[in-house]
């Protein structure tokens, strides 16, 4: 066995993955460890399930809305369990992919946990490996309270475990996770309650998109509940669960808890003080813009190093950090300026750039705002009228927009396009004189007043 290689990766999620392959594309020898699936959080338990399940809730939808368009459709019900098989098949079907894809790259796999021994040597179980360069995309797993009772609610990790679909929900959080796993079960059916620490869901978001997302989910009859901090979970007589909050207040009979309250950098494993590497006060692994740790042949990309959490950041970053060691190009670095994402939530969220609170701190009252709310026609025939919210957000004289929010039917698709505008300077004139594609929703941002 070749124990020397060029390139050791820790992790095989897909920041790992990227780097490992665009690495070996350049002649490097690599080896890649994963102690788990590969694909890690995004393709196990995360990004991919996560979107099967969207697909589904929005399936959901679409039947609700089908009458208004003259349809008589009888529903006989949803199976759960059904939708789990096919999901994990699928997903059993890429971990063969990235699989196939390491083989025909000619990249080592090690399955196990793996450990520092020194500056340039990891330990799997009893074998040992030595690199010239070492990279760290570990990731990271849920956060849980210190409280008790705690073990009785579930992660997002165990949510892809359910065989069986819940009646009623608490869940407890306010970013990403949380609101989009609501959105989810309400859609199929379930009776959901969310439970926020302080008074805004998606704070690190346009606080308009915020707003409007709240509105849109009690709409749906999702409870949601601001300035509650659970104090302990307990199993009733009856066994449900009744969540005691910190004022007093009490709230019963749920049949599951799930717990999307942050999460927390996986490296309890790696033993990082055998080769001096520093964490920062949260615990993740502290990088330059280059993905330099403070030891020079040791890098980190993705979750570990707390900085835009999202699968493409990753993939990105890893390339272009292979780029620069393996390919020749000593300039190759991640630009984190811009950076686009969307939220599943039911209707989807898409972003990018400076929220309006961003822009005012960075120009202060150099930005005008240019924002449209409208019924789409996706819901022109129905009583039940669901608006669509965009938003741009301009500084200078010449109106450069900084910042692109939707929410909305379509928010998740339109936005790549608009954020490549975004990344390459566009104003707001560029915008105008861009002919707009009717009937859209899409159109709308191109025609702003």
């Amino acid at each position: 066995m070749n124990t020397q290689y060029d390139l050791i990766v820790i992790g095989g999620g897909s920041g790992g993955i990227a780097t490992a392959n665009r690495a070996a594309s350049y002649g490097a020898r690599c080896l890649l460890i994963e102690q788990a699936r590969l694909g890690g959080t995004c393709v196990n338990v995360g990004c991919v399930p996560k979107k099967v399940m969207w697909h589904a809730a929005n399936h959901a939808t679409n039947i609700g809305k089908a009458a208004d368009y003259g349809f008589d459709i009888d529903i006989n019900g949803f199976d759960w369990h059904h939708l789990k098989t096919a999901r994990d098949t699928y997903i059993e079907h890429l971990n063969g992919v990235y699989m196939g894809n390491l083989n025909r790259n000619d990249v080592a796999v090690e399955t196990g946990t793996a450990s520092f021994v020194d500056k340039h040597t990891v330990s799997v179980d009893q074998s040992i490996f030595r690199a010239d360069k070492i990279l760290i995309a570990t990731g990271a797993y849920p956060n849980l309270p210190n409280i008790p009772g705690v073990e009785l609610g579930i992660t997002s990790d165990d949510f892809f475990a359910l065989e069986r679909q819940p009646k009623r929900v608490a869940i407890v959080g306010s970013g990403y996770i949380a609101v989009e796993l609501a959105g989810v079960y309400r859609a199929l059916g379930t009776e959901v309650c969310l439970l926020v620490r302080k008074d805004v869901v998606l704070r690190e978001f346009d606080s308009t998109l915020s707003t409007a997302l709240v509105e849109l989910y009690r709409k749906h009859g999702i409870d949601i509940r601001f300035d509650i901090q659970v104090a302990e979970l307990r199993k009733n007589p009856n066994g449900l669960l009744d969540i005691q909050c910190q004022d007093g207040v009490q709230l019963t009979n749920f049949e599951q808890l799930l717990w999307a309250i942050g999460r927390t950098p996986n490296t309890r494993n790696l033993n990082l003080q055998a080769c001096g590497l520093q964490t920062n006060s949260d615990g993740f692994i502290t990088t330059d813009e280059w993905q330099n740790t403070n030891i020079p042949h040791i890098f980190a990309v993705g979750d570990i190093t707390g900085r835009a959490l999202l699968t493409p950041v990753a993939i990105a970053a890893g390339r272009k950090l292979a780029d620069r060691l393996f390919g020749g190009k000593p300039d190759s670095k991640l630009d984190y300026n811009n950076i686009p994402t969307v939220i599943f939530s039911h209707p989807p969220i898409g972003t990018v750039g400076l929220s309006e609170q961003q822009a005012r701190s960075q120009f202060g009252d150099d930005i005008k705002i240019y924002q449209s709310r409208f019924t789409p026609m996706t819901h022109a025939l129905s009583d039940q009228k669901e608006q669509t919210l965009m938003k741009l957000i301009t500084t200078g004289e010449n109106e450069r927009i900084v910042g692109c929010h939707v929410i909305g039917d379509g928010a998740d698709e339109m936005l790549q396009g608009f954020a490549v505008a975004l990344k390459m300077g566009a104003t707001k004139t560029d915008f105008d004189n861009t002919v707009a594609i009717h009937p859209t929703n899409a159109e709308e941002l191109v025609t702003l007043k």
